[in-house]
């Protein structure tokens, strides 16, 4: 894990030392590759999401059932 954060800690600092118009322009050719933004959205929403209260996956299948039929 070190490997990985120390290489994105380097992208993010090369990232930050660009101009605003360098930074969008970066931005917009990695949300171009339809992976990488669906990523970016996941991500967003996790960070997003992160206090809320959790339940077994088990609990949700069940109440689905009753509510589909």
């Amino acid at each position: 894990m070190k490997a990985t954060q120390s290489k994105a800690d380097i992208y993010l600092m090369a990232l930050e030392s660009l101009s605003k118009a360098e930074k969008k322009a970066v931005i917009a050719r990695l949300l171009e590759d339809e992976s990488l933004r669906e990523d970016f959205l996941d991500i967003a929403l996790i960070q997003q999401r992160q206090g809320e209260s959790s339940r077994p996956f088990h609990e949700y299948l069940t109440e689905r059932e009753k509510r589909v039929g």
